[in-house]
């Protein structure tokens, strides 16, 4: 008998080379069949949805870009529009853009001076840079701090004394909070850190600027009633979203606070601003507000609006914190009592740092609604891109002109409210809050 049977072995003993995965499984093709033709279901909704946006398309393609750009007047875009396609129906005449696209931007702001706005917006982007990005450099945070005091120089002008001023009372805040921590604790501090900055201002800093003002160090001034455009709602929208959230940090924090005097003053400040439209304080905020200033007080309309929409949004801002707050267990809390950490050090340290993380989504959101937003304003007589559409059909030249103006505001508004979601889609990545 051979003894070959004794040689068969019954476990492979080397493996098979790999193969590439099938065709239908892998790169675009395996993503369709998985995502879009997977169950007799998803074909039909796939079907019809693929339908529904090749009609769109149909007729979004052509008048976006079978289109006029060069034209003086509505009447000259649709000769142009007529002689080339036969028909002015279903064809965008973009010339508006071409010729208003700086009003659009700029609002009646001197032409002249248009290197400051842009400036700043520059320099925005310098400020919120380390900010946003911890690869950035840090020796640029410096610029973050000098940005609050310079943007205002830039856009309005005059002499550089006040914003110097106003900076000022920062450093008063800064060192009397060193100061009053080490003698008188904590709470003492903060009270002291915040009541000496705001006697500063109100009462010491306007004489002392104005004592200054004779050396002529500035730039010429611009008034509000020229600012508009998209500069105007990024200014606004800026502002309010860099005031809103600390503000909207102390309410919460205040609305959590075992004094009841606080809780209080903030839980009565957040449901009245919640309860009221806020149209209805923009106008408060442009007609009723100086009746109650003392005559005589200038009180620029647009300042008065940035305030009207940061408290706004505070308020909102407070309740999204609130609600990262009593999101986090119970056992944070006892475990920086357990280490030792005072109320101000376990909120910095513990506490508030995990609630803002949790709270991405809902601030983001509330971020993206204040700058949308900013289009109110036009109703009370400010010129944002939408009440300069009005300023612009008004022209007898582009009188009955629409789609194009509303179209060209909306994109801009959505590349800066797309950007803001993106970039907390990345920040919640890279805080490991999603599963």
């Amino acid at each position: 008998m051979s003894d070959t049977s004794s040689n068969i072995a019954y476990v492979r003993k080397d493996m098979l080379p790999q193969k590439a995965p099938p065709k239908t499984s892998v790169g675009a093709i395996g993503w369709i069949n998985a995502n879009l033709f997977s169950t007799p279901a998803n074909i039909l909704l796939s079907v019809v949805s693929i339908g529904f946006i090749g009609y769109i398309l149909s007729g979004l393609l052509p008048w976006v870009f079978m289109s006029v750009w060069n034209a003086d007047s509505l009447n000259e875009c649709r000769e142009i529009i007529s002689e080339a396609y036969g028909s002015t129906h279903g064809h965008a005449c973009w010339g508006v853009i071409k010729e208003r696209w700086l009003q659009l931007t700029f609002g009646f702001y001197p032409p002249e001076h248009y290197w400051r706005p842009i400036l700043a917006f520059i320099l925005l982007c310098v400020t919120i840079a380390p900010v946003l990005f911890e690869k950035v450099d840090r020796r640029l945070l410096i610029v973050t701090a000098i940005y609050p005091f310079l943007m205002p120089f830039l856009m309005w002008g005059g002499t550089i004394w006040g914003p110097l001023t106003a900076a000022v009372g920062f450093v008063i805040g800064y060192f009397v909070y060193k100061a009053a921590a080490k003698k008188f604790g904590t709470l003492i501090a903060v009270i002291a850190a915040v009541m000496l900055p705001v006697i500063w201002w109100l009462f010491i800093a306007g004489p002392v600027a104005g004592l200054l003002s004779g050396i002529p160090i500035g730039l010429e001034f611009v008034e509000s009633r020229r600012f508009g455009g998209f500069m105007l709602s990024i200014l606004i929208g800026v502002v309010a979203i860099g005031c809103s959230l600390p503000i909207g940090i102390v309410l919460a924090l205040g609305r959590q606070s075992d004094l009841w005097i606080v809780k209080s003053i903030c839980t009565g400040f957040i449901e009245f601003i919640r309860g009221v439209p806020l149209i209805t304080l923009l106008f408060v905020a442009s007609t009723l507000l100086n009746i109650f200033m003392p005559p005589g007080t200038n009180f620029d309309i647009i300042l008065r609006v940035i305030i009207m929409v940061t408290l706004f949004a505070a308020a909102y801002m407070a309740e999204v914190i609130r609600g990262g707050l009593a999101a986090l267990p119970k056992g944070q809390y006892e475990g920086a009592d357990s280490l030792g950490l005072n109320y101000w050090q376990a909120q910095r340290l513990i506490i508030m740092p995990q609630a803002l993380k949790i709270s991405i989504p809902g601030i983001v959101s509330t971020f993206i609604g204040i700058f949308k937003d900013t289009v109110l304003v036009s109703i009370i007589g400010l010129l944002d891109p939408m009440g300069l559409t009005n300023a612009i059909r008004a022209d007898s030249a582009w009188n009955g002109i629409y789609w194009e103006l509303f179209a060209f505001v909306a994109f801009v508004f959505f590349v800066f409210c797309f950007s803001m979601s993106r970039y907390s889609m990345y920040l919640e990545r890279k805080l490991k809050t999603t599963h």
